[in-house]
């Protein structure tokens, strides 16, 4: 501005004068110091600009671009690789035969992990063979950060994981977990590695991934407050369940309340198309009546 002024008036509220070269405004349609932009009025020397911690959207970008900064430090990107075990599962597209059911948890795991911004996912497939799934599994831990499996993990003739992991020396933080879907989780270590077996029902995928996987890749990219439920709602109908387990239930949010979808059991993919959380009910209740607030975590 030149020196002296004080005031931006808009070339709309001017009249200008060709012949004599003038402009001339009404006088009382300007406050004094409109239109100005002074030094330090969007940050001063030495503010902060942004907390550590902050995801980076493209309001960010703009923000840090407009006072010159080019790059911050950021967490990187965790490598996932998912090992898809069963001798019963194939891939979309293929003819199945008796006993043979698509790989669903595949997709639905990468699309989960898309959501949390893990755009490349390697995907590995093991057989009911226990010498091909420790190789498998060495090699996956040897090349990344975190380690999904789903199936093979309960206790029938052919659920190998938890051996293999013990083989390949993944230290057990938990198994099995008094909660329906996704009992038979198991959780580790290796060296700054964590593993995931996940059991083959979908909707243990589903629920297991969103409440413990989801949580942990978030921690490892900066995110706070990673375990708080999303919002706490209250139910629109009486709900049954057995007593003993939390249960985890597909539900959505409709008008400041919580619905629970039908469709709940393991293998039953309908409820996922329309749930947009999951709903908990905690170990001890057996009767949870309407209008009782319950804790909701988003998908």
């Amino acid at each position: 501005m030149p020196e002296g002024a004080d005031t931006v008036i808009q070339q709309e509220l001017i009249e200008s004068n060709d012949e004599t070269g003038t402009i001339s405004y009404y006088k009382d349609k300007i406050d004094p110091g409109s239109n100005v932009r002074l030094k330090g009025s969007q940050c001063k020397e030495g503010d902060l600009i942004l907390k550590s911690g902050t995801l980076i959207t493209p309001g960010a970008i703009g923000l840090l671009a407009s006072v010159g900064v080019s790059k911050v430090a950021t967490y990187s990107l965790p490598s996932v690789g998912c090992i898809i075990t069963g001798d019963e599962i194939k891939e979309v597209g293929s003819t199945l035969k008796e006993g043979e059911i698509y790989n669903s948890n595949g997709p639905m795991l990468e699309a989960f992990l898309n959501e949390v911004g893990i755009l490349n996912t390697t995907h590995y497939r093991a057989t009911d063979d226990k010498d091909e799934l420790q190789k498998v599994m060495d090699e996956a831990l040897q090349k990344h950060d975190f380690l999904l499996l789903s199936g093979g993990i309960s206790v029938g003739d052919y659920d190998f994981v938890k051996q293999c992991l013990e083989k390949a020396g993944v230290k057990e933080l938990f198994y099995k977990i008094k909660q329906r879907p996704g009992k038979p989780l198991f959780a580790g270590k290796k060296d700054n590695k964590w593993i995931f077996a996940l059991p083959g029902n979908p909707a243990s995928v589903l629920s297991c991934f969103n409440l413990y996987v989801k949580p942990c890749l978030k921690f490892r990219l900066g995110f706070d407050n990673v375990w708080s439920p999303g919002q706490i709602l209250p139910l629109r109908e009486d709900q049954l369940k057995k007593q003993g387990f939390t249960f985890f239930l597909k539900g959505r949010i409709d008008g400041g309340e919580i619905k629970i979808l039908d469709g709940q059991q393991s293998f039953n993919l309908q409820a996922f198309n329309t749930a947009n959380c999951l709903v908990e009910l905690e170990e001890q209740n057996e009767i949870v009546e309407m209008g009782t607030p319950v804790k909701v975590y988003n998908l």
